[in-house]
C-alpha cells in the first residue's frame, strides 16, 4: 500500500480497479482548508491521461507491472506471435493491441511485453532500431540550405521522414518512442 503523499513520478498504482502511472504530482496546502495532492495518471491499459485529486492520506495498492523480454516471431494477418526466449511459451496479440508499437519492429527482434497480473495490455519495442530504407525519391543537390525532409518507406511498411540526402537501401537509426529519423546507421 502506498498513500497518496507517498505519490513519485514512474509510480504505478491501482486506483478503483484501475492501474495508473504518476506522471506528474504536485503536494498542495492551501491557506484554509486540508492539503491535498494533485496528480496527472496515465492509463496504462487504454492509454488515456486523466487528473485527479487526493487527499495525502488516501491508500492505494502497489500495481506490479510485468515486463518480459520476448522475441518477435511473425505476423499470421490477425495476431502478431511472440516466444519467451527463456521458457519457450509462446503467446499472441491481436493488431488492434500492439498494432502502433509494432511498426518498427522486424521478425526475431526482442521487445517487452508487458502484463498487469496475467493480462498482457502493451508491447514496449527498442528505444531505437535500425531499417533499411526500401523507397524514397532522390535528394536534389542545392535543396540543403534548410532542415528539409521527404517521406521513406522503411523496411516494416512504416513510413518516417527523413533528410534530403538519404537514398533508397541506405540504414537510418529511427527513435520508436517518436518514431523519427535519428540518424544514419
Amino acid at each position: 500500500m502506498v498513500s497518496a503523499g507517498d505519490f513519485r513520478n514512474g509510480l504505478t498504482v491501482e486506483i478503483e480497479g484501475v492501474v495508473y502511472q504518476v506522471i506528474e504530482f504536485q503536494h498542495v496546502k492551501p491557506g484554509k482548508g486540508a492539503a491535498f495532492v494533485r496528480t496527472k495518471l496515465y492509463n496504462i491499459v487504454d492509454g488515456g491521461v486523466v487528473e485527479k485529486t487526493f487527499r495525502p492520506t488516501e491508500k492505494f495498492e502497489n500495481a506490479h507491472i510485468d515486463r518480459v523480454n520476448m522475441q518477435y516471431l511473425y505476423d499470421d494477418g490477425d495476431m502478431y506471435n511472440y516466444m519467451d526466449v527463456e521458457t519457450y511459451e509462446q503467446i499472441q496479440l491481436p493488431h488492434e493491441q500492439v498494432a502502433d508499437s509494432m511498426k518498427f519492429i522486424k521478425e526475431n527482434e526482442m521487445v517487452k511485453v508487458c502484463s498487469y497480473k496475467g493480462k498482457v495490455f502493451s508491447v514496449e519495442p527498442p528505444l531505437s532500431v535500425v531499417l533499411e530504407v526500401t523507397q524514397t525519391d532522390p535528394g536534389f543537390k542545392g535543396n540543403t540550405a534548410t532542415n528539409a525532409t521527404k517521406p521513406a518507406i522503411v523496411e516494416t511498411g512504416a513510413q518516417v521522414m527523413v533528410p534530403l540526402f538519404i537514398e533508397q537501401g541506405e540504414m537510418i537509426k529511427i527513435d520508436t518512442r517518436t518514431g523519427e529519423y535519428s540518424s544514419r546507421a
